[in-house]
């Protein structure tokens, strides 16, 4: 009998491959079902577990799909990070398909001509921004690993999308409108998208047929149709010749990308087993900082309702957060103190200065065991993304965020893929105080990034819950948040991602306009915070275990997404 879960784990430890107990492996699923942030992307996602596709399978499906019908946030020419939980061994593993910086990217990439940072909107649209994408390679590794149909049959429905038109729903309308006067500078983006020279209306039919052909060659002859050959000419040339901020990406930089197995971050919560990706995903680590501090508080006892719990939750944040910036980065290119930072004693440390009577007001980094000397980078905006979740009979997990950044990434297109942006997730500025920032560019290195997808384990190491959100910074929090809200409020999935969110800039804590948290400014700001009240461009996708084995999928009220059982 394999060791219980809980004994590897203890404490929070950081491992590549979690066992689950004999117990735990036991129950398979009764039911499969799929949650993502657009119909269309569930609905093939159905559409492959009923062919009895795996969980992996139908998630490929969603990533390929959401890439036609959800263009501004995510698809092929970004990257993403998968979670996967074996239903039949109880193995946990992860996948990096984060984009890397090209081989020509140095560290001043985004410092002016004055030696200071350049503004976000003259570093985003063009040249600077574009990384290699990894989400082909990714999806392309799992599969290797965890596919049950073959390759081909995963790109039917994007295809159909590609080639015979989709809807064009009120989000991409919205990044249409949004981009309008950034795509002056870029004609070729606008022939695919624009109508009469100007952003569609939603309900508009649009087609992408040279994305429909490239899916057909990569669906025939695997991902080197991508990252080799006329397509890998294709991105070379949009990127080196980019209308602005032109830089060099090679054929070789394409052809030399390598999705990366990434060590799963693992720690308790109560009486469960929280597990998130490692870096270059800041995701897990920060969750698990933010959960380890509140943990001493009684959150049920107070409620969802009650100001000591947001006041409690908001501290927390806002100390994590400030390790995020301080101390996670790339972890082939620097030392990342994962297991000093989620220690124990750590936590306890970090939660000591949280009083129930005031607010910190600073919140500075701590010094976690095994740091070595370094500066905090410098925050960049992020805004796109989406996250989907599979489940398939044979009760494996497939947790998956992807992205291209912001919308429309970088805003560059090379046969209908829209190259991502994410370079701008690192820090503009590469030193500071004399010392080197964490975060900043190097040739081959991956940005660090908020994606947080995320796999919940009962007591016993039965998986029993799995989220993860779109929305930028506010990703971590929007996990924490529902995490918070299921175990602790008792809310089911769909609730929990429904409530809002406490988030926060640098002015002091954000409130979730129309919801109830609004109610919370006033006594949060008794306690000495500053309290503004916004909207924020949320989007969360979860699914449930319920007490007779059966997943619910859940899908968040503020996107058009939904889940689908099979």
């Amino acid at each position: 009998m394999l060791p219980r879960l809980s004994r590897l784990l203890a404490p929070l430890a950081l491992l590549a491959l979690i066992p689950a107990p004999a117990a735990a492996r036991a129950p398979v699923s009764t039911n499969a079902t799929v949650s993502a942030a657009d119909p269309r992307a569930a609905q093939a996602g159905q559409e492959i577990l009923r062919q009895g596709g795996s969980a992996t399978d139908a998630a490929i499906a969603m990533m390929l799909t959401l890439n036609v019908v959800e263009p501004h946030n995510s698809g092929i020419g970004g990257g993403g990070f998968l979670m996967h939980h074996d239903g039949a061994t109880g193995l946990l593993e992860s996948i990096d398909g984060r984009e890397t910086a090209p081989a020509a990217a140095r560290p001043d990439r985004f410092m002016g001509v004055d030696g200071k940072p350049l503004p976000f909107i003259q570093a985003w649209p063009g040249g600077y921004s574009a990384g290699v994408p990894g989400n082909l390679r990714l999806a392309w590794d799992a599969h290797k690993k965890w596919g049950k149909l073959p390759w081909a049959d995963l790109f039917a429905p994007a295809i159909r999308y590609a080639q015979d038109g989709f809807v064009l729903g009120e989000r991409t309308a919205t990044a249409l409108r949004a981009t309008q006067g950034i795509w002056a500078d870029f004609p070729e983006i606008q022939k695919l998208f624009w109508v009469n020279g100007a952003p569609p209306p939603v309900g508009t039919t649009l087609k992408n047929p040279p994305l429909a052909a490239l899916f057909k060659r990569i669906a025939a002859e695997g991902p080197d149709a991508f990252y080799t050959g006329e397509n890998a000419r294709l991105i070379s040339q949009a990127v080196t010749n980019a209308p602005k901020n032109p830089v060099p990406m090679t054929e070789a930089d394409l052809a030399g990308y390598k999705a990366q197995p990434r060590k799963p971050v693992c720690g308790h919560y109560r009486i469960y087993t929280i597990c998130g990706m490692g870096p270059a995903s800041a995701g897990g680590v920060t969750v698990l900082e933010i959960l380890g501090m509140v943990e001493r508080f009684p959150l049920a006892q107070w409620g969802k309702d009650d100001p000591r719990s947001w006041h409690v939750i908001g501290e927390a944040m806002q100390l994590a957060y400030a390790d995020r910036e301080t101390w996670l980065g790339d972890p082939d290119f620097v030392s990342v103190p994962v297991s000093g930072m989620i220690d124990p004693a750590y936590l306890k440390q970090r939660s000591s200065l949280i009083r129930l009577n005031k607010a910190l007001n600073v919140y500075k980094p701590g010094t976690p065991p095994g740091a070595q000397p370094r500066t905090a980078s410098l925050p960049q905006p992020e805004s796109g993304t989406s996250h989907f979740v599979a489940v398939d009979r044979n009760g494996d997990i497939a947790a998956w965020t992807s992205t291209i950044e912001s919308f429309f990434g970088s805003q560059l297109i090379a046969n209908g893929v829209i190259l991502n942006n994410e370079l701008t997730d690192f820090s503009f500025t590469p030193q500071k105080d004399g010392k080197p920032v964490a975060n900043r560019v190097e040739p081959g290195k991956r940005p660090l990034s908020s994606m947080s997808p995320t796999i919940v384990y009962d007591a016993s190491g039965t998986p029993i819950f799995t989220i993860g959100a779109a929305g930028g910074k506010t990703i971590i929090m929007q996990v924490a948040k529902a995490l918070i809200a299921h175990f602790d409020w008792g809310l089911s999935a769909q609730e929990s991602i429904a409530h809002g969110l406490l988030f926060f800039n640098g002015e002091g804590l954000v409130v979730e306009q129309g919801t109830s948290l609004e109610a919370m400014k006033a006594p949060l700001e008794k306690l000495g915070h500053r309290v503004s009240i916004n909207k924020m461009g949320l989007k969360a996708n979860a699914a449930e275990r319920l007490p007779d084995g059966h997943w619910q999928g859940a899908a968040d009220p503020r996107s058009p997404g939904v889940s689908l059982q099979e």
